[in-house]
This record gives C-alpha cells, sequence and structure tokens, in this order.
C-alpha cells in the first residue's frame, strides 16, 4: 500500500500491477472498503499510471473483493478515470466498465450502473458524455423495457451533441448499440441514430458510420434495404470527403455480403466502378484491394464488360500502391472467368505487371500464380517470370530479395524440373553468396525446400556439388554458408548421398582455422546423428565417421568448440 503512495512513478505502476496481490493480502473485505475507496480518490496521477488502474479494474478484479454481487463497487472508480483528459485512459476506463457490466445482474445494472451512465452522458465536460457513449450498448441488453426507452433517448441526445469528439464517439459506438436493438427500435431509433450521424459535417464522425450501415443491412430485408438504405449507401460511396470513401472501399464486400447477391449486383455495381475510378489513389487502393471478392457477385459477363475496363485503367495506374493491390488480386479473377477469357483478358494485363518498375507489383503478381496455374498453367508466362525474377532477386531490398526467395519452390513446383534447372538454378545457388545473413539463411532453406519438390537425387546432382565446392573459399563466410546448408539440407537427403558426399566435406571443415565454423560443424554432425543413427548402418556411420572426430572436437582450444562437440557425444 506505501508504494501506491510513492513520489517514484515507476514503483506507483507495479504498485497498481500489484493491486490484485494486495487485495489477496487485506482480503475481501478490506478491498472493498479500504483498497478500492483509495483506487477511487486516485486519479490525480500520471497517465500510465491510470492506464493501468483502469486495466487491472476490467482483468476480473471482482473476484478480489466478494465475487460478482460486489463487483459495482468498481464502477464508481472507473467512472472517475472516465472523464480524464487522456483519451487512452478514457477508452480502457470504458473497456473496464464494459467487462463489470457483463457480470453485473439486471438489478445491479439498474441500482449502480443506469444513475452512473446517466451522470456520464449528461457531464458537462465532454469527456465524461465521449466515456457514456462507449459504454451505452453494455448496459441495453441488461435492463427493463422502460428503462431500454430511456437509454435510446439519451443514446439519441448524445448523437446531437454539439461537441464532434461526443458524436464521433457515438458513431463508433453504434453499430454496437445497434446489435441490441429489436426490429423495431432498429426501423425507428436506430435508423434516425445512422441518418443524423451519416449527415454530420464532420468526416471522422460520417467515416466512422460505414459499419453501422454494414449491420443495418444485416438486419433489414431486400424492401427495407431498397426503401431506407440504398440512398445513404449511394452518399456514403459518393461522399464529399476521400477519407469517408476510402472507408466505404474498404467495407465494400461485407456491404455487398449484407445486401444480399440479388442487390449488390443491381444496386451496388456501379458504385463500386465509381470507386475503382476515384480521383484518390488512397481510395483506388482500398477498391483494387476487393476487385476478386465483388466479383464473386457478378457475372462472368458483366466482369468481362464493367470490371476489366477499370483493371485495365488500374494496373496502369499512377500510383504504385493501387498497381501494387490490383496484383495482389488480379490472378483470382482466373477462376470466376474460366480458362479463355482469363487467357483473352487478364493475361496481357499479368504479363504486363510482372514488367512493372515498382518490385511489390511484380512480387504480389508471383505470389499468386498458383492461382493462375490452375486455370491456365503458367507456360505463356515463361518469358515474362525470367526478367520479373531476375530482377526481384537483384533488388536493392534485403526484404524483396528474401521474398522471392520464399516463392522458389512454389515456381519450382509450377515449372517442372527442367525449366527450373535452366532458368533458375544458378540464380538460386547465387543467393548463398549475398551479403545479407538473412537472404544467406534464406536460400539454405529454400535449397531444402526444392530438394523436397525434385527429390534427393536432384540434390545430389544439381545442388550438392555447388554447395560443398564452396568449402575452398578463402571468405569464411563462403565457407561457413557451406556448413549451415548442409546442417538444413541434411534431414532431406539419404543415407547414401551423406555418406558419399557430405561427410567428407565437413571432415576437412571440422579443423578450420575459424572458431565459428568448427561449432557450426558440430551443430551439423549432431543433425546427422539425430537424422540417421536410428537405423544399424546410421549407427554404424556415425561410430565409424562422426564420433571421432566429436572425440577430438571435444579438446577444441575454443570453448564454444568443445560445448558442441560434448553436446553430440551422448546422443
Amino acid at each position: 500500500m506505501d508504494e501506491l503512495q510513492s513520489e517514484d512513478v515507476q514503483l506507483r505502476l507495479n504498485a497498481i500491477h500489484s493491486i490484485p496481490t494486495i487485495a489477496l493480502a487485506l482480503g475481501c473485505e478490506r478491498a472493498r472498503t479500504e483498497l478500492v475507496p483509495f483506487l477511487q480518490d486516485s486519479i490525480d496521477d500520471e497517465d500510465e499510471v491510470l492506464v493501468a488502474l483502469a486495466q487491472e479494474l476490467g482483468r476480473g478484479f471482482e473476484k478480489y473483493i466478494g465475487g460478482s454481487e460486489y463487483a459495482h463497487i468498481l464502477l464508481p472508480p472507473l467512472a472517475n478515470l472516465g472523464v480524464v483528459d487522456e483519451t487512452l485512459v478514457r477508452d480502457e476506463a470504458a473497456a473496464s466498465i464494459i467487462k463489470v457490466v457483463d457480470v453485473l445482474s439486471q438489478e445491479q445494472v439498474e441500482d449502480f450502473h443506469i444513475p452512473l451512465l446517466k451522470k456520464l452522458g449528461q457531464g458537462e465536460w465532454f469527456t465524461s458524455r465521449v466515456s457514456s457513449a462507449a459504454i451505452y450498448p453494455a448496459a441495453y441488453t441488461k435492463v427493463s423495457p422502460a428503462i431500454q426507452d430511456d437509454l435510446r433517448k439519451g443514446y439519441t441526445a448524445l448523437a446531437s451533441d454539439d461537441t464532434p469528439m461526443v458524436r464521433r464517439a457515438v458513431a463508433k459506438s453504434l453499430s454496437s448499440f445497434l446489435g441490441k436493438l429489436s426490429n423495431a427500435h432498429m426501423m425507428t431509433d436506430g435508423l434516425s441514430i445512422y441518418r443524423r450521424l451519416q449527415s454530420d459535417d464532420q468526416d471522422s464522425v460520417r467515416l466512422l458510420t460505414v459499419d453501422s450501415l454494414v449491420v443495418l443491412a444485416k438486419q433489414l430485408g431486400p424492401p427495407e434495404i431498397k426503401e431506407h438504405l440504398l440512398h445513404h449507401i449511394r452518399h456514403t460511396t459518393g461522399d464529399r470527403s476521400w477519407r469517408v470513401r476510402h472507408m466505404a472501399a474498404t467495407h465494400f464486400n461485407q456491404l455487398a455480403e449484407a445486401v444480399g447477391v440479388s442487390l449488390a449486383r443491381e444496386e451496388m455495381l456501379g458504385q463500386y466502378v465509381q470507386l475503382l475510378k476515384d480521383n484518390e489513389a488512397e481510395v483506388r487502393t482500398a477498391a483494387s484491394e476487393k476487385i476478386a471478392d465483388f466479383a464473386k457477385f457478378l457475372d462472368k459477363e458483366v466482369i468481362l464488360a464493367r470490371i476489366l475496363p477499370c483493371i485495365r485503367d488500374l494496373s496502369q495506374d499512377s500510383s504504385q500502391h493501387v498497381r501494387a493491390a490490383l496484383a495482389v488480386k488480379i490472378n483470382e479473377l482466373a477462376p470466376l472467368l474460366g480458362k479463355e477469357p482469363t487467357i483473352e483478358h487478364v493475361l496481357p494485363l499479368i504479363l504486363h505487371l510482372l514488367k512493372d518498375d515498382f518490385p511489390d507489383v511484380r512480387l504480389n503478381i508471383i505470389s499468386k500464380l498458383e492461382i493462375l496455374d490452375a486455370v491456365t498453367g503458367i507456360e505463356m508466362l515463361s518469358d515474362s517470370l525470367l526478367p520479373a525474377i531476375t530482377g526481384l532477386a537483384e533488388d536493392k531490398s534485403w526484404r524483396v530479395r528474401q521474398a522471392i526467395i520464399e516463392y522458389m519452390p512454389l515456381l519450382a513446383k509450377q515449372l517442372g524440373r527442367s525449366f527450373f534447372d535452366e532458368q533458375f538454378g544458378t540464380l538460386c545457388m547465387s543467393w548463398l553468396g549475398d551479403r545479407v545473413f538473412s537472404i544467406r539463411e534464406a536460400a539454405t532453406v529454400n535449397l531444402k525446400r526444392l530438394t523436397e519438390v525434385f527429390g534427393v537425387e536432384w540434390a545430389r546432382i544439381t545442388i550438392i556439388p555447388k554447395v560443398v565446392g564452396m568449402i575452398n573459399h578463402t571468405s569464411y563466410l563462403s565457407r561457413m554458408t557451406t556448413v549451415q546448408a548442409i546442417t538444413i539440407i541434411a534431414p532431406s537427403l539419404n543415407l547414401e548421398i551423406i555418406r558419399g558426399d557430405i561427410i567428407g566435406p565437413l571432415l576437412l571443415l571440422f579443423e578450420d582455422n575459424v572458431p565459428n565454423i568448427r561449432f557450426n560443424v558440430a551443430k551439423a554432425f549432431e543433425v546427422l546423428v539425430i537424422s540417421f543413427g536410428d537405423s544399424p548402418d546410421g549407427r554404424e556411420f556415425v561410430q565409424k565417421r562422426i564420433t571421432p572426430a566429436l572425440e577430438h572436437m571435444k579438446n577444441d582450444p575454443d570453448a564454444d568448440v568443445r560445448f558442441y562437440a560434448a553436446r553430440v557425444i551422448p546422443v
């Protein structure tokens, strides 16, 4: 308790996180009569301390004061936190109040929470009204019909508040509140509140109503949607603020699902095309991310007639982010259109995007090629794939190089062994010499995955000679890469290849001048023992070739080498 009053902020913060322990030490009755009142008066503190207090009171703290029958005692301190200036404190307090209300009985809610809610909602300072808006939905289903009427009136009043921050809080919580209403009240109070907020002069309020529009569409039937919502959907997608249109584009598929396939086809296609042609790149980006999902609502002929012209324009958009978003989704149109339309209309656009200057565009196309392959095969892309992948493999950003490495096994499956070896075999090996460790590491994992695709015989002929050929390199990093590659690939090989092609190079490196290489050789030996030591032939191999080397390494002058060698011996 003394630390709760300490002048040191960190001590107070630690004490707040320990209040469950303090409550246990005090016992339930003293926690109710001493600790909670003390906490209620502790709002004059640093914001981080108040955030921690709000969080702790919402983490089932009622069990430390006697259970849910006393949980209402936590409401006053949380209400005090709900009126402070710092937004994060208020948000955490509101979240904890919702959790407390969840464990209260109807009688407790009506006797203790509703008066507190009304007091917050009528507070002179806007912060209390903001907090009240967030907690209205939690109480609605736990009170009598008469009190529900009062709650709807109070919530409606907040939706018309003079302060934009309060109206914004109502818009944010409206979707939750609508989910609690009956159909009758949805058509009256719910729609009325939505219309007020959707026509607000602040775009920060209007953009938060899109979630509520989805909830309304789910609750209403097609006739009601046509009569009451279509106007608002058109108004939202054509809003004068790009931020609202961006939010509409982000939620467009959810909205289409909510209104149903028929209305989506009849009424929303034009609005979607409008978003794809929006003046703002952010809106076009969000709309492009929904192309394949929205296209599922449409017939093939409609996609070709209405959506495809937009895609052609987007593939040449001035914004690289728009083109990158399109590249993620364009391949997903192939299953919807079928083979011939895809080859005729979509494939030329994909080929164009594969030549894009922005690496993310090319990378996004390549990442989804398996979808296209399932419909048309990717043989027609072969000529374009090579320069696209080569460009990505040499990109100045190591993260781009790493991403393309991770897609190589997928390409290997689609292109086949012969074509892959001819076009990409040398490229895969070149990554082992990259200056960035993460790339070298990804390259070794890539070789293992390629071995799983093409088989161990392919690895013996194609990979292993090139990997073990690096053991005499003057750069210790190249020799280290050899050891790490062997360590990763070895479990995918068979004992014959290990015995004939792998163990010799490792035995040459276990006496390398660089200690890091020597202890990595010990790690490689450990992998070999674990992978092949269970069979009779494997045990014999371990005893004759690996154990003597490990015994020698146990006397190595380097402590790390001795440690790893000793770790393997008992295995």
